[in-house]
């Protein structure tokens, strides 16, 4: 649980990072700051928002949430930022939530999204506008979808994965960690080779 006497640092402060603190300034009666490493925003104000660096960075004053859309880069910034982090997970006044599903520390459900029973999703997780998740869903660390993917109940998912916008898993499937699924691909069966797979039917893209 975040200290409501610290500001909320949104780490990137890109698109994702705006749609975020534009989404949540009224929900979290907060100050809120941007850090990011890109040296052309530092100092500066976006929507009103001070710009910190990662060296300017103290624990003691922030509650901090990745707003950063690449699974891996969210890892890293993880790694990056000290252990003594405070994450906090913001969901959405919109979001529903069914009471006995778990969502990970520092995780980002936005509006509209739907998340039924017995879910788990683990840590620095997001799900974009509109998503859903369905029942007895198993779900790793660094999970992401963009807006639209869809969810089917009793599906398991590995870490460091994404769903682009309008994807869709069947029932009782299982995808294996660093998996990409592009932009309405279906999915109907088990992925077990990393990689980025599109489309309907599903196929997977050799480099």
């Amino acid at each position: 649980m975040g200290n409501n006497q610290k500001k909320i640092c949104i780490v990137g402060a890109g698109g994702f990072g705006r749609e975020v603190y534009s989404s949540f300034k009224e929900i979290y009666n907060r100050e809120f700051t941007f850090m990011d490493d890109n040296p052309d925003l530092l100092g500066k104000t976006i929507m009103g928002v001070p710009v910190i660096s990662f060296s300017e960075f103290d624990v003691k004053l922030y509650d901090v949430v990745i707003a950063v859309g690449n699974p891996k880069t969210r890892e890293a910034i993880t790694e990056k930022l000290p252990s003594n982090t405070n994450y906090i997970t913001l969901i959405h006044s919109t979001a529903i939530i069914m009471n006995d599903s778990e969502i990970g520390e520092g995780s980002i459900i936005t509006a509209g999204c739907i998340v039924t029973c017995n879910v788990k999703i683990g840590k620095h997780s997001h799900l974009n506008l509109h998503s859903s998740v369905g029942h007895d869903c198993r779900i790793g660390e660094f999970f992401t979808t963009a807006p639209g993917a869809r969810i089917s109940g009793e599906c398991v998912i590995g870490n460091n994965v994404y769903f682009g916008t309008n994807a869709c898993v069947r029932q009782g499937v299982t995808i294996t960690d660093e998996t990409t699924v592009g932009m309405g691909g279906i999915v109907v069966k088990n992925i077990e080779k990393q990689g980025i797979y599109i489309g309907n039917p599903l196929k997977r893209l050799e480099k």
